[in-house]
């Protein structure tokens, strides 16, 4: 069965999309007595996913008649915890953060708890703790997905690698076994190289350099974010393998974002297949249930209204498991796996002006 909220209505009533511009840390909207404030933490804000993500939050906000201070914890879960210090003193009524260190952001959701302010995560899920809701995709579906089409390109056979992220997060540890495990099972001839990054491009492309040069017959390489996607084809360049999909020195590569970058690089025959995480419906929401949190609403386990299916994590802990498409050239189905053209006008991605 469906569920259905109290807030159908009013999320039925979001109008076509229009972009902000990006709102910069320590932003914040004219308050309002009947209007609820709400802070939101971005992460950080050097990748295309984030940005996109900052773009998206204010029109959002705004359609949902809400309030908005926001700050930026640029990847450092010291400052996403004196933000959270900021937020309480501003007297929020709900906080949106995506903590990249998913067990270090324990004691600041127990503070935020004891101060009956809901919480809401984006994109990863702490380790232990309670939110009101997780706002998330199927990172394991990731890294399935990528499996898949890996799988299917090289026949089973070869060699590939996996430029990890940062293994102190649920994401990079999701994409990372669900990878491993699809491959075990399903193409046990294929050999991983795992190499941890901690979502660094830089640190990727050095490993991936030294692979490809200790092995030359690598012929998959699954990037888990599209922070890599430049050094990859930096080095794929220098190595003279960024050629056409057709010729036979051509190493597949999958990433993981959507961002036009991306799409544009599948269109070019650069890179082959991404996941398109939905930065602009993590942005929608994670808002969405902020409001939802301080109308005094509640959420069970089911098929949602939009497309996505909430699950129960743990005891108390909801996650809204949101749709991310397979995104190839063709929009064929591999391993079982169907995906989207990379032209295809329901991207994100391809909705940015």
């Amino acid at each position: 069965m469906r569920v259905r909220t109290a807030l159908c209505s009013a999320v039925s009533a979001l109008s076509a999309l229009a972009l902000l511009s990006a709102c910069g840390s320590g932003s914040t909207s004219a308050s309002s007595s009947d209007r609820p404030l709400v802070g939101v933490d971005y992460p950080r804000s050097d990748t295309d996913f984030w940005n996109s993500y900052i773009k998206y939050t204010p029109q959002y906000a705004k359609e949902l008649g809400l309030d908005l201070k926001t700050t930026n914890s640029q990847n450092d879960v010291a400052k996403l915890t004196a933000n959270a210090q900021t937020f309480i003193s501003q007297g929020v009524k709900g906080l949106a953060v995506a903590p990249q260190d998913t067990a270090a952001i324990a004691p600041t959701l127990a503070q935020m708890e004891a101060k009956k302010i809901p919480v809401v995560t984006i994109d990863t899920r702490p380790d232990t703790g309670n939110v009101f809701m997780v706002v998330r995709a199927d990172n394991r579906a990731y890294g399935e997905k990528a499996c898949r089409y890996l799988g299917t390109k090289l026949g089973g056979k070869g060699k590939v690698v996996m430029l990890q992220g940062g293994l102190d997060s649920i994401n990079g540890r999701d994409r990372t076994e669900a990878f491993n495990e699809c491959m075990k099972k399903n193409y046990p001839d294929i050999k991983v190289f795992g190499e941890a990054t901690n979502w660094d491009g830089a640190v990727a492309a050095q490993k991936l350099q030294t692979d490809l040069t200790a092995n030359p017959d690598i012929k998959g390489i699954y990037m888990q974010s599209s922070f890599a996607l430049s050094g990859t084809l930096q080095v794929l360049k220098q190595k003279g393998l960024l050629v056409d999909p057709k010729d036979k020195k051509h190493v597949f590569v999958v990433s993981n974002d959507g961002i036009p970058e991306e799409l544009k690089s599948i269109a070019e025959g650069k890179i082959d297949a991404t996941v398109s995480q939905p930065a602009d419906i993590y942005a929608k929401y994670a808002l969405y249930y902020l409001k939802a949190a301080i109308d005094g609403k509640t959420f069970k386990p089911g098929r949602t209204d939009h497309d996505s299916t909430i699950i129960q994590v743990r005891d108390g802990l909801l996650e809204d498991q949101l749709p991310a498409p397979l995104v190839t050239a063709d929009g064929g189905t591999y391993g079982g796996v169907p995906s989207v053209k990379s032209d295809d006008t329901s991207l994100w991605g391809n909705n940015l002006g």
